[in-house]
């Protein structure tokens, strides 16, 4: 996901953007303030530099006076003694200061106007014309400082922006890292496994989201054990009735009544059979990992599978022990299997396996399942078929258990309808458990 996308990198554009804007005014004001106070300071000292340069000119034999002009120069102004070229009049406000500062210090009887050298107008010199004792005119080239930047000014500016992004980064991702730790939390709450509370600890703000998802967490743990209870209850405690009510069809069991009656039965003994496994699916994360022969355990289902007379192969292999929980892999694959017998007339194992998964593919032949229902005949209790037969829609419990299992695996369950035809139910496992 690009960083732009996310709150991190949007929260961090905003914040670092404004830091960089407001320092970036903050370093102009102080810019232009300082090129203000370097203006006013050489304003300042002008006329005293310039009338101590007069002086010792005039005292200085003319023949002698050329000499004397690199001495008297300083970086923003030197001294020519020759024709003032032709130049505009400068009327701003920092040559009307230089002028009057110099006028003050050596008379308005020895300084001319200041005058605009050539060049554009924040570049150009400023000249202004000064006359010795003696007459000599002497021209004064005057070289404003510029509001420019030095090398060391850019590389503290560049280190200043450096910290600012680096503590912009820090700032951000510690304000961010809660919700991270909230999603994965959040994302970690799985059928069969026990959910991880968050610590609750930092800021207020996050120990109150932090204590309202960790009291959340409880009340659903809560409600699916109440409900796998339930079930498991109703389960159990049907099956005394059902027994006692087939002793007491056994005089009628050659009557067609009875039968009838006893087949009702029978379906209401595999409901319950189911209801109890799927209740016991939920503590399937109880179960401890240990290694497991994949190989050997595919190779016991299909010769249990082709004993019993279905029609089923098996392809591929997984070639090494796999670290996953025993009981609930082999109930996910039987009963995986059981339904692409029972509604495909046979089934095709295919096992693949990757550096970082194992994918188990179970394929049939049947009518398979609209794509809109798909991700539904997961849930439990739902068939495709609306008929409550066994003989052609069943419980609706096979699938829902094998999706709860997976997920207690580790891994998950999806289905796809094959473009050749029939069912393929994926179980993918992962290669090195948590």
């Amino acid at each position: 996901m690009k960083r732009a996308q996310t709150m991190f990198g949007r929260v961090a554009v905003v914040v670092f953007a404004g830091l960089a804007l407001a320092h970036a005014l903050t370093f102009a004001v102080l810019l232009y303030e300082r090129g203000l106070l370097a203006r006013d300071m050489m304003a300042s000292y002008l006329g005293s530099e310039v009338a101590s340069a007069l002086a010792i000119l005039d005292r200085v034999p003319p023949s002698e006076r050329a000499a004397w002009l690199p001495r008297l120069a300083r970086r923003n102004y030197d001294y020519a003694i020759a024709a003032l070229p032709a130049a505009a009049p400068a009327g701003d406000a920092l040559s009307l200061s230089l002028a009057r500062s110099v006028a003050a210090a050596v008379g308005e009887a020895r300084t001319g106007p200041m005058l605009r050298g050539p060049g554009d107008e924040e570049g150009a010199p400023l000249l202004l014309p000064l006359r010795l004792a003696d007459g000599t005119m002497l021209t004064l080239t005057l070289r404003p400082p510029a509001l420019g930047l030095s090398g060391r000014a850019i590389a503290l500016l560049a280190l200043q922006v450096l910290l600012l992004g680096a503590a912009t980064w820090w700032g951000v991702r510690v304000a961010v890292r809660p919700l991270g730790a909230l999603a994965r939390a959040a994302n970690a709450i799985k059928p069969g496994t026990r959910a991880v509370a968050l610590k609750e600890a930092g800021p207020v703000e996050v120990v109150h989201a932090a204590r309202a998802f960790n009291d959340m967490q409880r009340r659903i743990d809560a409600h699916l054990a109440e409900r796998h209870r339930l079930l498991a209850a109703i389960s159990h405690d049907l099956q005394t009735p059902i027994t006692r009510m087939r002793l007491r069809l056994e005089p009628w069991k050659d009557d067609p009544c009875g039968a009838r009656l006893a087949g009702d039965l029978d379906a209401m003994q595999a409901l319950v059979e189911e209801g109890l496994a799927y209740a016991r699916a939920a503590h399937a994360g109880q179960e401890p990992f240990r290694a497991v022969d994949i190989d050997a355990l595919l190779d016991g289902l299909v010769c249990d599978a082709l004993d019993a007379g279905a029609q089923v192969a098996l392809e591929g292999q997984a070639g090494a022990p796999l670290k996953t929980r025993m009981l609930a892999l082999r109930r996910t694959l039987v009963n995986l299997l059981d339904n692409a017998i029972k509604f495909g007339g046979g089934a095709r194992v295919v096992v693949a396996r990757t550096d970082t998964e194992l994918r188990i593919a179970v394929r049939d032949s049947g009518p398979g399942i609209p794509d809109a229902e798909l991700h539904k005949v997961l849930a439990p209790f739902y068939r495709v078929e609306s008929s409550r037969n066994r003989a052609t829609g069943g419980t609706g419990l096979g699938l829902a258990i094998a999706s709860e299992l997976a997920a207690a695996l580790g891994g998950g369950l999806r289905l796809s309808n094959r473009p050749e035809g029939g069912l393929e139910a994926l179980l993918s496992l992962p290669a090195n458990p948590e």
